[in-house]
């Protein structure tokens, strides 16, 4: 190396076919992770950069770092911090939301009060989806007149995107296409144009760390609601079936499941009836 050049500035060499098909495998098994060769760039920027912060020399050292015992497991975790791509936002697609609301307002009457609503956020990244429903399902009940008795739970691979999550923290840019009311209603500003999660609402959330390749261990079951949208993209197609599989005999019945439009083509449950809505990929549970 010259004098004076900053080791950690200097780009790494690229990984060679055999890197890249081990790291491909190990993704796969570990976290159902798909890594196309359209992607090989971005894995390699962000395996780089945290081999950097290690002091790794090449991807097969980093690789046996990763897969040495408990140590390994440990950092294991937070490079999938830097592989799980968290982009979301406030009420992300505005029609799941209006067929939840519709959802909770038909149910409301046939509902017993010491029942109350549960649902569930799977691959809730920074949280916003997570309050997304507990603001929406807030306001559908008061709106139908019905017991605010509710509890939602978001679940993430990633320990960083649940602290974070946790925190119900977020900046003035997360929050512009949040309609001004709710924003009021359901948000404290703080300095810097931060705004904090009301305590109120937050005490309706939870959040807990979940690979959904581990779905059968589950706590959750008889859920009301399951929001699973764009996550099911880096799965293959039989994962994904897998998944909702999974994500079914955890819906209590009548139950309304939402998925991303587009992420799954054919896939069809013998429980499930789907919802009729042109914009939403969604389904109900049969009753028994």
């Amino acid at each position: 190396m010259q004098p004076g050049v900053d080791w950690s500035l200097r780009p790494l060499a690229d990984m060679s076919a055999a890197e890249f098909n081990d790291w491909q495998a190990l993704l796969e098994e570990r976290s159902g992770m798909v890594v196309t060769e359209q992607r090989r760039a971005f894995l390699q920027t962000n395996l780089s950069s945290r081999m950097r912060e290690v002091g790794a020399l090449d991807y097969a050292s980093y690789y046996r770092q990763v897969t040495d015992g408990p140590r390994g497991a440990v950092e294991w975790s937070t490079l999938m911090d830097r592989l799980t791509v968290q982009e979301t936002r406030f009420f992300r697609h505005p029609p799941s939301f209006a067929a939840l609301s519709d959802y909770i307002k038909g149910r409301v009457e046939s509902r017993s009060a010491a029942h109350p609503w549960s649902l569930w956020s799977v691959g809730c990244a920074s949280g916003e989806e997570t309050y997304s429903l507990a603001i929406c399902t807030a306001e559908a009940l008061a709106c139908a007149g019905g017991e605010t008795q509710f509890g939602v739970i978001g679940t993430d691979i990633s320990l960083s995107a649940l602290s974070r999550s946790r925190e119900g923290l977020y900046g003035l840019r997360r929050l512009e296409q949040l309609d001004p009311d709710l924003r009021e209603r359901y948000f404290q500003p703080l300095a810097g144009d931060r705004f904090r999660v009301v305590p109120s609402l937050a005490a309706r959330v939870c959040f807990a760390r979940l690979n959904v390749l581990e779905l059968a261990g589950a706590p959750m079951s008889d859920v009301d609601v399951i929001f699973c949208q764009n996550l099911l993209i880096y799965f293959r197609r039989w994962r994904r079936r897998e998944i909702l599989n999974r994500l079914v005999e955890r819906l209590a019945p009548g139950g309304l499941l939402v998925i991303g439009a587009g992420e799954v083509v054919g896939w069809q449950h013998p429980d499930l009836v789907p919802v009729a809505d042109s914009q939403v990929l969604a389904f109900t549970r049969k009753c028994l």
